[in-house]
């Protein structure tokens, strides 16, 4: 009664539409850009992490591995973890100097929001 899926935890999130990686995902609903008003803006938030701090990137307009690939070069330029999640890049910690400073030089419009 199997229908041939077997649960693993190799490849990470799956795509729905197409149950490929996310990162090799090559199909329609990932290629999808969000629209917004061209200003990345960067903010930090504590809500539902125990008091722990991240520091999110919103608008950026880039998708699926460019969206991916942003983040792993702010990561690494910040020297912490995070993660992508539904077109918000989530740094730990309260980053957003760096951030800022860093997606200006990579030429986008960038506003620090929230206090």
């Amino acid at each position: 009664m199997s229908d041939g899926f077997v649960y693993s935890t190799e490849h990470g999130e799956l795509c729905p539409a197409c149950d490929r990686p996310i990162a090799s995902c090559a199909c329609e609903a990932q290629q999808t850009v969000p629209t917004g008003d061209g200003i990345v803006r960067v903010s930090r938030e504590t809500k539902g992490r125990k008091g722990k701090g991240v520091t999110l990137v919103t608008g950026v307009p880039l998708a699926g591995p460019e969206l991916a690939a942003l983040g792993k070069a702010l990561k690494k330029r910040c020297g912490t973890g995070g993660t992508v999640k539904d077109g918000v890049i989530e740094i730990q910690g309260d980053q957003r100097d760096t951030l800022v400073a860093e997606l200006e030089r990579r030429g986008y419009r960038v506003k620090r929001a929230g206090g």
